[in-house]
C-alpha cells in the first residue's frame, strides 16, 4: 500500500470514528462537527478522556497504535460512565464499535473531570503493563533494540554471546512496514513458535493483508554508514522457509523489517569499486585496512608431529577461534578459523610439522557465490572487481554485467526486467543503462572461511539497514562463564575495550541511595 492509500484508508477510519462519537462530543460540552475534523478531533478527544494531547503522536506509529487504540476505546467507554469490566471487554472486542452503542443507543453522561486512576489493583497492574509496552516499543523501534551475536563471522571483534544495544538512529530508525505485529518480538513469538505479524509470504501475493504494509519509510539519521563499520540489517536472501536459499525465484516471501537480523562488517560503500585477491579485500584498487580491534581469520590444515596433539589444548593456548577435526589419514587437522596473531605463535608449537592455508584458487568457480552465473569464475578466496551502487548513479547495462545487478533492479527496486535475445527490457522499455534508486553496502565477516555474507547474496539495500552496535551490555560464554571484562564496553573505538560495568554499578548503587533518602526524607516533611 503506498501513501496516498494509507491517506485514503485513514480518512475512513477518521470518518468512522466521527459517525461513532459525534453525540458523545457534544455531551461532553462541545460541537459536533469537532469529531469530523481530522487530528483536532484526536486533540479534542484527548481533552474528552482527560488525556495529554501528545497521545494522538502515538496514533500514528505503527505497531505502537495498536496499543494505544485499545487504550483510547476504554478511556472512551470510562468518561461516559462505563468503567465495569464489561464496558472494557466490549470496547476491545468489537474494535472500538462499542462506542456506536453508547452514542446512539445508551442513555449515558460525561463523567467531567473524571480520576485517571484506576480503581482496582487488577487495573493498577493493566494500565501500567500496557503503558510499559507501549514505551518499551517506541524505544525499541526508534532508538535502541538489545541484538545478541549469534554466530563467529565476527570473532575477535564481537563474540558470540555477546548481548549489544544496536542504534537506530545513527544512520536514521526506520519506520517498521510490518503494521500488524506483536512489539518487541523479531520472526517468530516464542514458545508459540507462530509468525509474530500478518503476512502472506507468497511471491506476488496480493492479499488485503499484505496491502496493510507500510511504504518504506526512514528518520532523518545524524551518521552514514562507514566504511569498516559493523552494522546490522536484514537479510536481503533470507525467506521464512531457509535463509540460506539464495534462488532469487524462491516464492516464499518475508517483509523487509522481518527478515533475519544479521550483523557484518561493512568493507564496501556506495560508489566502491571492490575485489577479493586470496582472500583480502582491496577498495579502488588499495588493500583495505580494517580498525586494531579487527583481526582476519581464515581456515588452515595442520598436521601434527605425534598421535599425542590435542587440537582442544591447541585453541585455547592460541586463542583460535573455533572449528577442528581430522580431515585424512594422516591425521592433519581442520581449524576453521586462525587470526595472524594466533598463527604467528601457532607455528612455533614444536608438535606442528606444517600449517597450510586452505585456500580457494583464481578462476575455479563456486557455484554458491554471487552473481551465481557460470560466466562468473569467483569464489570466496578471489571475486570481482564489481562496482557497488550508489543511488543517483548510472551504469551501462547489457547480458555480461546483467548477472551483477539483476536482482537490484528486479527485486530491490522493483521493477520488470525481460531479456530478449541480447536486449534488455525494464518496464518494458528497451534499456541500455539504469539508474539506481539507493545506496548499496558490501557486508562481510572477518572470519572470512566461516561466514555467509555478501559472497553469497550480494549487494546490501540501504533499505534493509537496521542499525549500529554501539554497546556490549554482557557477554556470556555458558552457565556460568561470563565475560566480565566485556560488560559495558563500546563496540567502536580503538586499543583494548574499556569496561564500564563498575562506574555503572557505582551510579546505580547511588541512585538507588540518593531515592531512598529522598522518600525519607519527604515522608518526614
Amino acid at each position: 500500500m503506498n501513501l496516498s492509500q494509507w491517506f485514503i484508508l485513514i480518512l475512513i477510519l477518521q470518518v468512522v470514528h466521527a459517525l461513532g462519537t459525534w453525540k458523545l462530543y457534544i455531551k461532553a460540552g462541545r460541537k459536533a462537527w469537532e469529531a469530523f475534523v481530522p487530528i483536532y478531533n484526536g486533540v479534542v478527544l484527548m481533552k474528552i478522556i482527560n488525556r495529554p494531547w501528545w497521545w494522538i503522536i502515538l496514533l500514528f506509529l505503527p505497531i505502537v497504535n495498536l496499543f494505544m487504540l485499545v487504550i483510547i476505546w476504554v478511556e472512551t467507554a470510562r468518561s461516559f460512565g462505563k468503567n465495569q469490566y464489561t464496558d472494557t471487554f466490549l470496547a476491545v472486542i468489537t474494535l472500538g464499535f462499542y462506542n456506536y452503542y453508547l452514542n446512539y443507543v445508551a442513555d449515558v453522561s460525561y463523567v467531567e473531570n473524571r480520576d485517571i486512576n484506576p480503581k482496582s489493583s487488577s487495573g493498577e497492574w493493566t494500565s501500567s503493563i500496557l503503558f510499559a509496552i507501549v514505551a518499551a516499543t517506541i524505544v525499541h523501534t526508534y532508538f535502541m533494540q538489545p541484538f545478541t551475536i549469534p554466530s563467529s563471522s565476527l570473532e575477535k571483534s564481537l563474540l558470540v554471546g555477546d548481548f549489544l544495544f544496536v542504534s537506530k538512529f545513527h544512520y536514521g530508525a526506520r519506520v517498521p512496514m510490518t503494521t500488524v505485529a506483536a512489539p518487541m518480538v523479531h520472526d517468530t513469538i516464542p514458545v508459540l513458535k507462530n509468525k509474530s505479524y500478518l503476512f502472506d509470504d507468497h511471491k506476488d501475493s496480493d492479499s488485503w493483508i499484505n496491502k496493510l504494509q507500510l511504504p518504506y519509510l526512514r528518520l532523518p539519521g545524524f551518521q552514514k554508514i562507514k566504511r569498516n563499520d559493523i552494522v546490522v540489517f536484514n537479510q536481503p536472501a533470507d525467506t521464512l522457509r531457509n535463509m540460506d536459499d539464495f534462488n532469487p525465484d524462491r516464492n516464499y516471501y518475508k517483509p523487509i523489517d522481518k527478515k533475519t537480523n544479521l550483523v557484518k562488517r561493512c568493507v564496501g560503500i556506495p560508489g566502491d569499486s571492490l575485489e577479493i585477491k586470496d582472500g583480502f579485500v582491496y577498495i579502488n584498487g588499495k588493500k583495505n585496512e580494517l580498525p586494531d580491534r579487527a583481526h582476519l581469520q581464515f581456515s588452515y590444515y595442520v598436521q601434527p608431529k605425534s598421535h599425542m596433539f590435542n587440537p582442544k589444548t591447541v585453541k585455547e593456548k592460541y586463542d583460535i577461534t573455533d572449528g577442528f577435526g581430522i580431515v585424512n589419514k594422516e591425521n592433519t587437522y581442520y581449524f576453521s578459523a586462525i587470526s595472524d596473531e594466533a598463527l604467528a605463535k601457532f607455528k612455533s608449537d614444536p608438535n606442528v610439522v606444517s600449517i597450510t592455508p586452505n585456500k580457494e584458487k583464481e578462476g575455479e568457480r563456486d557455484a554458491n557465490i554471487f552473481p551465481h552465473d557460470s560466466n562468473y569464475d569467483w569464489n570466496i578466496d578471489f571475486f570481482g572487481p564489481l562496482y557497488i551502487p550508489e543511488e543517483g548513479k548510472t551504469v551501462d547495462l547489457n547480458l555480461d554485467v546483467l548477472p551483477l545487478y539483476k536482482r537490484i533492479i528486479e527485486e530491490y527496486e522493483h521493477n520488470t526486467l525481460k531479456v530478449k535475445g541480447n536486449q534488455i527490457y525494464i518496464n518494458g522499455e528497451l534499456a541500455n543503462s539504469y539508474t539506481f534508486k539507493q545506496d548499496y553496502y558490501w557486508m562481510m565477516g572477518d572470519n572470512r572461511h566461516n561466514s555467509i555474507d555478501a559472497r553469497r547474496w550480494g549487494f546490501v539495500p540501504f533499505d534493509h539497514v537496521l542499525g549500529k552496535p554501539v554497546f556490549i551490555w554482557m557477554s556470556w560464554d555458558g552457565f556460568p562463564n561470563g565475560r566480565w571484562k566485556r560488560f559495558f564496553t563500546t563496540v567502536s573505538g580503538s586499543g583494548e575495550p574499556t569496561s564500564y560495568l563498575i562506574p555503572f554499578l557505582i551510579f546505580l548503587a547511588g541512585s538507588i541511595g540518593f531515592n531512598k533518602w529522598r522518600k525519607r526524607k519527604a515522608a518526614k516533611a
